[in-house]
């Protein structure tokens, strides 16, 4: 069995609707970057201690994953308020940023897995109008970079190059194809 070592209800309807069967266990983690941490390390970091974190029995699979979006080098985690959503919503309006992922597969008597999955999106133009809108419809305020691809935001997304559900929370072809490989 897999246990999602994640709260996320995007992880796990990604999860559902691949075929995957699941349970959550919720993993109590702090995710604070770490200074001068590089944000495909802290991704790698934060998934591994997300599937450490959590109690496997025996035969279960854990799932670990944690995303961020990334614009200059500088990672954007969830906004703190309305305020910082719009700021983070300003500074991607018409350009390109990355979204990485990283997962962490720990399995009973086999190696684990630490991956991430990268996907570059490109913003169109918002106006400060169209900002404002999307900031008051409460949709940014627990995304990575204060945007739902799969949501509100999808009208203002010109480009997707990568995985699209990477973006929504987890790379899914990557996890099926670590979760279905042979174990060593």
């Amino acid at each position: 069995m897999l246990v999602l070592a994640s709260q996320s209800p995007r992880r796990a309807e990604i999860l559902r609707n691949a075929g995957i069967p699941f349970i959550v266990r919720v993993p109590d983690v702090d995710e604070t970057p770490h200074q001068g941490e590089s944000p495909e390390h802290y991704v790698l970091r934060i998934a591994w201690i997300k599937a450490q974190a959590v109690h496997a029995g025996p035969g279960e699979t854990v799932l670990g994953a944690d995303t961020t979006v990334v614009l200059d080098g500088e990672m954007m985690g969830k906004p703190a308020d309305e305020a910082e959503a719009r700021c983070m919503l300003e500074r991607l309006s018409g350009r390109r940023h990355e979204v990485l992922t990283g997962i962490a597969i720990v399995r009973e008597n086999g190696a684990p897995v630490r991956t991430w999955a990268a996907t570059s999106v490109w913003f169109a133009t918002m106006t400060a109008g169209e900002i404002d809108d999307y900031v008051a419809s409460g949709e940014p305020m627990d995304k990575a970079g204060a945007y739902a691809i799969q949501g509100l935001a999808s009208k203002f997304i010109e480009k997707v190059e990568g995985s699209y559900f990477n973006v929504v929370g987890l790379p899914i072809a990557l996890v099926y194809r670590h979760l279905t490989e042979p174990r060593p």
